[in-house]
């Protein structure tokens, strides 16, 4: 027999071994242990713990009947079972069943289940249920799979849980009703749509307002004094915690009629532009009917704004005023609102005062308060021509040589970074303030430190004394950084030193420093870029302290300045130093925003005061 055969010879015999085995062995000798039978809920000799669950999607008046009717009715049902033990009747009013989210007592029915305290489950629908195909499913095989299983019993469709031949019918079921929820949800965001474009505005409660036979917005004067309080302290400087702490000791009540305000509360009230009279329909949206999260909205749906849609308890003027604070509150500056301080005179005419904690203000906003002083002013044209009188050294092509170049002690300098900048100390020491102002000359690209007082709004804290000697501190600059860089034409990503000199005036003394002449300070993270940029303006010179430093490329062509430039910058106005106020000249205010009124410190004090007199009258204060 060859190699085929034997094969198919074995085969054969394979399969008639297999068919032997499933010819089974006699019923006889075999004894069958019967299964429990799958659970009839209306068996009356079976004892059941049974649980109803209702739910209605809104809170609305008239949804209270029909949120009765379901309790009433299942009650009833239970009841007409002798064998059924009602455990509880647990409803949720006014929630959607699209979500799990907010469901406190279906929730809790479904822990109820997993403690082995329910046997079954009762409820009108699939949707009374769930309006989610994934919830709906989900909780029925998670109350399958306990130990004993929990069934669902939907009266409306006859779905009984424990007959497995039912989830397929469930699903579909299931799948129905959570598109009967997006039809729904189309429709009413259809029907918003609609109202929106006709000026139909939806109107919340809101603090100094109520609503009449109309629905209209009208003015509740008792609460539009605290409103009026909120506004005129955030505008002379209070904070939003300090405004909610006052509020609270005068015992004012909010929309809901508590007594104790916080930040977010006051913060609400500053915001909201109803109380201007205007409205902005659609700040947020719900992208997804199943979840009900909602979305701030950033340009995702039509929004609508009407100006003038009710009577204002704030003037437009104010509530503006107040935005531009909020919006830069975030770097400390809670004062009343800024304008750039511009020095019309002296050594200084021309130079704007930087302030410390304000980012409002934009590279464009300096520029034209410098032209403000010296209309037509240009880097090109801000030097006079050079007349050199008979008898006089014609230093023309001569050049001061950099101070870099020198290895020199106790130089005059000033560090900066993205986020903060340090003088030296040498600074410190000359300057013997702990507190100075800090002015910056746009078109000349030149910055100037001088002595201020503590009280100055614009001051920085630049020093700190130890052993009895002024010792510089990090000054933190994250509100002005971003303008600074773009005035001097930096890059963030560097650290810049500039080297000062300093213009003598008795006990008043003042140091500048020229950004033209900044030295790049590159960290090694960063040197492989800037060698690869061969457009740079910088030229790498040396390494320090694990930094490559560099300087800007036209140094390549001389050691200086030119002799009469330098002269012009540093040295025109000596002889002008002996008269103080030349330098020490008090800046004026300049508004970059024309529409934006500066409001009167004293005025706005006499608006608080007239609105606690409102509150609290003279017999009871």
């Amino acid at each position: 027999m060859n190699e085929s055969e034997q094969k198919i010879s074995s085969d054969q015999e394979r399969k008639e071994k297999i068919r032997q085995r499933y010819k089974g062995v006699d019923e006889d000798q075999l004894s069958v242990i019967p299964a429990i039978p799958k659970l009839d809920i209306f068996d009356r000799d079976k004892k059941l713990r049974v649980a109803i669950y209702a739910r209605v999607s809104t809170d609305d008046p008239n949804q209270t009947s029909s949120y009765e009717l379901q309790k009433n009715h299942y009650t009833d049902l239970v009841n007409r079972n002798p064998n059924w033990e009602l455990i509880g009747i647990y409803a949720d009013e006014g929630i959607s069943g699209t979500s799990m989210n907010h469901r406190v007592n279906f929730i809790r029915m479904i822990e109820d289940c997993e403690k082995g305290l329910i046997d079954l489950v009762v409820t009108k629908s699939v949707s009374r249920f769930a309006r989610n195909l994934l919830d709906s499913v989900g909780c029925v095989r998670r109350l399958a799979a306990l130990t004993p299983p929990v069934g669902v019993y939907f009266e409306a469709e006859n779905i009984n849980t424990f007959k497995n031949d039912n989830e397929m019918i469930l699903a579909i079921v299931s799948s129905v009703a959570q598109e009967e929820s997006h039809i729904k949800s189309e429709a009413m965001n259809y029907s918003i749509e609609m109202r929106f474009k006709r000026g139909i505005f939806l109107t919340p409660a809101l603090l100094g307002y109520d609503k009449d036979e109309n629905g209209d917005l009208v003015i509740n004067e008792e609460e539009a004094k605290t409103v009026r309080l909120i506004f005129f302290m955030y505008i002379y400087g209070y904070t939003c915690s300090q405004i909610a702490e006052t509020l609270t000791k005068l015992q004012r009540t909010t929309k809901k009629g508590n007594t104790t305000w916080s930040d977010s509360t006051v913060y609400a009230q500053l915001t909201n532009e109803r109380h201007c009279g205007s409205i902005l329909a659609r700040k947020t949206f719900t992208p997804s009917y199943i979840d009900h999260k909602s979305r701030k909205n950033r340009n995702d749906r039509n929004q609508y704004v009407q100006a003038v849609h009710h009577e204002p308890i704030i003037s437009p003027k104010d509530f503006i005023y107040v935005q531009h604070m909020l919006r830069y509150s975030t770097n400390g500056n809670v004062n009343i609102l800024p304008v750039l301080h511009v020095i019309p005179d002296g050594l200084l005419t021309g130079f704007v005062t930087v302030n410390p904690r304000w980012s409002g203000f934009t590279p464009l906003d300096y520029l034209t308060a410098c032209e403000s002083i010296q209309p037509g002013t240009s880097a090109e044209d801000s030097e006079p021509p050079v007349t050199v009188e008979k008898g006089d050294f014609d230093l023309r092509g001569y050049e001061i040589v950099r101070s870099e170049f020198f290895d020199i002690a106790n130089r005059f300098s000033m560090t900066v970074s993205s986020d903060r900048l340090k003088f030296s100390s040498s600074c410190t020491r000359k300057i013997d303030s702990a507190y100075v102002e800090i002015l910056i000359h746009p078109v000349k690209h030149i910055i100037a430190i001088r002595k201020t007082t503590t009280d100055n709004r614009l001051a920085f804290n630049w020093s700190r004394v130890k052993n009895d000697i002024n010792m510089p501190r990090h000054i933190g600059i994250s509100a002005i950084s971003a303008c600074l860089f773009t005035l001097s034409g930096w890059d963030v990503e560097n650290k810049y030193r500039i080297y000062g000199t300093q213009i003598e005036n008795g006990d008043s003394p003042v140091i500048l420093f020229n950004i033209s002449d900044a030295e790049t300070i590159i960290s090694r993270d960063t040197e492989d870029k800037a060698e690869d940029n061969t457009d740079s303006e910088k030229k790498a010179s040396c390494s320090s302290a694990g930094n490559m430093i560099a300087y800007p490329a036209s140094w390549a062509d001389g050691f200086g300045v030119d002799y009469y430039s330098h002269r012009y910058l540093y040295e025109s106005a000596i002889p002008k130093c002996n008269d103080p106020v030349i330098i020490a000249a008090d800046p004026v205010p300049y508004n970059p925003d024309p529409k934006l009124e500066v409001l009167d410190p004293v005025m706005i004090a006499s608006r608080i005061d007239d609105v606690l007199n409102e509150i609290t009258p003279a017999e009871e204060a």
